[in-house]
């Protein structure tokens, strides 16, 4: 499977600072959500980070483009 678009189009460093930002975004959203973080591999952008709160369950095209995740971190457990 490979990463991204932009590696096939030899911007390996342009690539991999959208990864970075991807996942330092779902990791800032993470410390404020109940839901989980996805980063998604993106056509334009490289790559993307979404909410699963805002699309209930990722769609099946959606989930084929998964990379990472990152769990939220807000609980109602006390």
């Amino acid at each position: 499977m490979y990463a991204s678009l932009n590696i096939a189009q030899g911007s390996f460093q342009a690539d991999q600072a959208a990864l970075v930002a991807a996942l330092d975004k779902a990791h800032a959203r993470s410390l404020h959500s109940y839901f989980t973080q996805y980063v998604l591999t993106d056509g334009e952008a490289g790559y993307i980070a979404v909410d699963e709160g805002d699309y209930g369950a990722l769609p099946k095209a959606m989930l084929d483009r998964v990379i990472d995740t990152v769990p939220g971190k807000l609980s109602d457990e006390f």
